[in-house]
């Protein structure tokens, strides 16, 4: 290994984890930022967008590297909705939970897709195909109940139209396969 790269994986002397390249990107983020615990937000999207999720190691590092308890770093990523803590499968359902959907019914639209696909709130089916998750606040209460399906905020969801979006998932993907030569 030569000394600039050496000098690259290095982060005020805290190594990435591993030679993954996409900490090369995580850490040019923190850089960006003079690894300042102010950038931890940006630091934990800077590795969300790169890995996809934000890991035991990755929480690790970053807690490490801007030298902030992990707690807080846990913390953090609980709180913000936005961030993942287990890998999301191909399409994202996302049921907000907020007061004025929870009196309009977005329960009955988890326990539809609880029903029809056995999947519960922050789980990916088996095939990855989909992830349910929920969120506190959408800020489209006019429009409730509501949910985002692959970043489009939909509204005035019901059950049936929920299936719908899904099934339309779970057909692309069967059609994908048969297209694909095995």
């Amino acid at each position: 290994m030569s000394v600039k790269t050496r000098a690259i994986r290095k982060i005020d002397a805290v190594k990435v984890p591993s030679d993954d390249k996409r900490w090369l990107i995580v850490a040019a983020a923190m850089r960006k930022h003079g690894s300042a615990q102010s950038a931890l937000i940006e630091t934990l999207h800077s590795v969300q967008s790169s890995f996809g999720y934000l890991d035991d190691i990755a929480l690790a590092f970053v807690a490490h590297s801007l030298r902030i308890p992990l707690s807080k770093v846990y913390g953090v990523a609980t709180f913000y909705s936005h961030f993942r803590l287990k890998p999301q499968g191909k399409h994202n359902c996302v049921i907000c939970m907020g007061t004025a959907c929870y009196i309009k019914g977005s329960v009955k639209l988890l326990q539809k897709v609880d029903q029809k696909y056995g999947l519960k709130v922050g789980n990916t089916t088996s095939d990855n195909q989909f992830s349910l998750l929920e969120a506190r606040c959408l800020g489209a209460c006019g429009i409730a109940p509501a949910g985002i399906f692959d970043g489009r905020v939909l509204g005035n969801l019901s059950p049936a139209l929920v299936e719908s979006q899904l099934d339309s998932w779970l057909k692309e993907s069967t059609a994908n396969e048969t297209k694909s030569p095995s």
